[in-house]
C-alpha cells in the first residue's frame, strides 16, 4: 500500500531454501534493500526485539554496514514504538549467510521472542501482527526519508 514493490522468499513453511538462496533471490530481483523476518528463541524470561546488520570489520559485506545498520536503526526503532516491544537495539553480525550474501542494505528483525509466553502470544494476535507490519514499513520509510 505504500508503493514498494515486495519480493517474498516465501508464504508458507513448508519451502526449502537457505539463507544464502534468500539473499542471492534479493540481489537478482534488484531489491533496494533485504528485510528479513524472524521470531527469537532463549530463555524464558528474555524478552524485546532487535535487529541485525553486518559490522564494518565483515570480510564480505563490510561495504554495506553503514546503510545496514541504518536501514536496521530505523526499522526497530519503528518497530519497537508500533507495538510496545522493549527496544534491544542494533546488533552486528558477520557469521550469518542471509547477511555475508547479500549485495543490499540488509536487516534481520527478531522481532520478539517466542521462548517468552507473552511475547509468544502477542506475535500471534492479528491486531498485534498489524502493528508489527505498520512499524517495519514506517522504519522503511524513514530509512528512505519518507
Amino acid at each position: 500500500n505504500r508503493g514498494y514493490g515486495v519480493h517474498m522468499t516465501r508464504s508458507t513453511h513448508d519451502v526449502n531454501i537457505s539463507n544464502k538462496e534468500r539473499a542471492e533471490y534479493a540481489n537478482s530481483v534488484n531489491a533496494d534493500i533485504a528485510v528479513r523476518i524472524h521470531a527469537n528463541g532463549a530463555g524464558p524470561s528474555v524478552r524485546g526485539a532487535e535487529t541485525l546488520a553486518p559490522s564494518a570489520n565483515n570480510p564480505y559485506v563490510s561495504h554495506l554496514s553503514n546503510a545496514s545498520i541504518s536501514l536496521s536503526r530505523h526499522v526497530i526503532n519503528a518497530y519497537c514504538s508500533a507495538t510496545g516491544f522493549i527496544n534491544r537495539g542494533v546488533k552486528t553480525n558477520d557469521t550469518m549467510t542471509g547477511i555475508n550474501w547479500s549485495s543490499v542494505p540488509v536487516t534481520i528483525i527478531e522481532l520478539g521472542f517466542m521462548s517468552n509466553a507473552s511475547e509468544d502470544r502477542a506475535m500471534q494476535d492479528s491486531i498485534m501482527q498489524n502493528n508489527m507490519v505498520q512499524g517495519i514499513a514506517n522504519g522503511i520509510d524513514a530509512y528512505f526519508g519518507l
